[in-house]
C-alpha cells in the first residue's frame, strides 16, 4: 500500500484546508497517510492519529528543517507531498541523501507572491512586474520545481505561468482542481438579497472596491446585506467605508471564522472582487452550495465557473463594472437556475473523491516512472 505524507508549514489557509480534506478522504478509502505539520486551524478532527505536530515556522530555521525532514524519513513514505511553499523548500533537501528507490517528491503550487500583478501573469506585454524580491521567491521556486519530481497546479492558468514564466518543463506539471467540501446545494429560493465576502482583508482581495461598488448609486436594493468574512490589515478602512449612507447598518464583519462553508451556505451569493487569485477555494464552495458567483477574471476563476458563470466575471480593479454586475445579481428574479448548474460543475470537478482518485493515479505514475529510469 502506497504511503503518503502531506507537509504543511502553515495552520490555515487554502492549502492546509485542501490538504486536510484530501487527506481525510484517502484516509476513508484506506490509504495509508500522515500530515506533518502544525495543528489545522479548520478539520483537525478528521485527521486523528494521522497527523505528526511538527512546526517550521521560518524558511530560514534549518534547524526546524532538517528535524522536519529527519520525521517523514523515519515514518518512510513511498510519496512526500509540500502543500505550501515553505513545505516545498523543506522537501527538497530530501533530495541529496535520497537513495535509489526512495520517495517520489511532489508539491502543489498553489499561488504566487502578492504582488504580482494579473497582466505580468498573463505574460502581457509591457506590464510591470514585481519586485526584487518577488523575483527571487519566483526563482527559487523554479529551482525547487526542478529538484522536485512533479509539481501539481489547481489552474491551468499556473500552469502556463510557470512554463512560460519560470521556465518548468512541461513534463513536470499536471492540472488537478482543487477538492473542497461539498455542501448540499441550497440556490436562492428568490432574488439575491445576502451577499458574502470571504478572504483576507488586504489589497489584493479588493474589500475596498467591493464597499465602492456597492454605494454606488441603485446598486444596493431594499433588504440587501453583505457579510465580511475573514481579517487583516484594510479591515479598519473597509469598516469606515462602510459607515457611508449606502451602506450603514447594512455591512457585517464576522473576522476570521472557522465555519465558512455554513456561512456561506446561508448566503445567497458570493462575491470575489481580487485583483489577482488562482483557484480560489472560496468560489469552488459557493459553487458546491449552489451560489451565484461575481468575480473577477483573474488566474483560473473563468476557469473554475466555466461557461455558466462567465456573464458575472468583471475585470480587475474595475469599480463601475462591479457595480454593474452587482446591480444584474441583485435584480436577476431567477439566480437559483445558475446556482443549481454551477453546483452541478462543483460535483464533477471538487468532489474530494475525484480530486483524491485523480491524485493517486498521479502518485503511480510518478513512481512508475521514477523506478523505470533508477534501473
Amino acid at each position: 500500500m502506497t504511503r503518503i505524507a502531506y507537509l504543511l508549514t502553515q495552520d490555515r489557509g487554502g492549502p492546509v484546508d485542501v490538504t486536510v480534506r484530501l487527506a481525510a478522504t484517502l484516509l476513508a478509502e484506506r490509504a495509508e497517510v500522515r500530515v506533518f505539520g502544525p495543528v489545522p486551524a479548520r478539520g483537525a478532527e478528521s485527521l486523528g492519529e494521522h497527523h505528526e505536530h511538527l512546526l517550521v515556522a521560518d524558511k530560514g530555521n534549518l534547524a526546524a528543517a532538517a528535524r522536519a525532514r529527519a520525521a517523514i524519513r523515519e515514518w518512510a513514505p513511498d510519496v512526500v507531498h509540500a502543500q505550501d511553499r515553505r513545505a516545498g523548500l523543506v522537501i527538497a533537501g530530501l533530495r541529496p541523501g535520497r537513495r535509489r528507490g526512495g520517495p517520489v517528491l511532489v508539491q502543489t503550487y498553489h499561488g504566487v507572491p502578492d504582488d504580482v500583478a494579473e497582466p505580468w501573469f498573463r505574460g502581457e506585454r509591457g506590464s510591470a512586474g514585481p519586485s526584487a524580491y518577488t523575483r527571487a521567491v519566483l526563482a527559487g521556486d523554479a529551482a525547487v520545481a526542478r529538484v522536485l519530481d512533479h509539481t501539481i497546479v489547481p489552474a491551468e492558468a499556473m500552469g502556463r505561468f510557470l512554463r512560460r514564466r519560470l521556465r518548468v518543463p512541461a513534463g513536470r506539471l499536471s492540472p488537478v482542481g482543487n477538492c473542497v467540501e461539498l455542501a448540499e446545494p441550497s440556490p436562492p429560493a428568490g432574488p439575491v438579497r445576502q451577499l458574502i465576502f470571504v478572504g483576507l482583508l488586504v489589497p489584493r482581495k479588493g474589500i475596498l472596491d467591493l464597499l465602492g461598488a456597492l454605494a454606488e448609486p441603485g446598486v444596493l436594493p431594499e433588504g440587501a446585506r453583505l457579510t465580511v468574512v475573514g481579517d487583516g490589515p484594510q479591515r479598519e478602512a473597509a469598516e469606515r467605508a462602510a459607515q457611508s449612507p449606502p451602506l450603514r447598518g447594512r455591512v457585517a464583519f464576522l473576522g476570521f471564522r472557522p465555519d465558512v462553508t455554513d456561512l456561506v451556505a446561508d448566503a445567497d451569493a458570493l462575491v470575489l472582487p481580487s485583483t489577482m487569485e488562482q483557484q480560489p477555494l472560496v468560489v469552488a464552495e459557493a459553487m458546491a452550495a449552489g451560489k451565484p458567483v461575481v468575480a473577477t477574471d483573474t488566474g483560473g476563476v473563468a476557469e473554475l465557473l466555466g461557461p455558466d458563470g462567465r456573464p458575472y466575471l468583471v475585470p480587475p480593479a474595475n469599480v463601475p463594472a462591479l457595480a454593474q454586475r452587482l446591480r444584474e445579481l441583485f435584480t436577476d428574479p431567477d439566480p437559483g437556475r445558475l446556482g443549481a448548474r454551477l453546483a452541478d460543475r462543483a460535483r464533477q470537478q471538487h468532489d474530494p473523491r475525484v480530486c483524491a482518485r485523480r491524485h493517486l493515479e498521479l502518485y503511480a505514475a510518478l513512481a512508475e516512472r521514477t523506478s523505470a529510469t533508477s534501473v
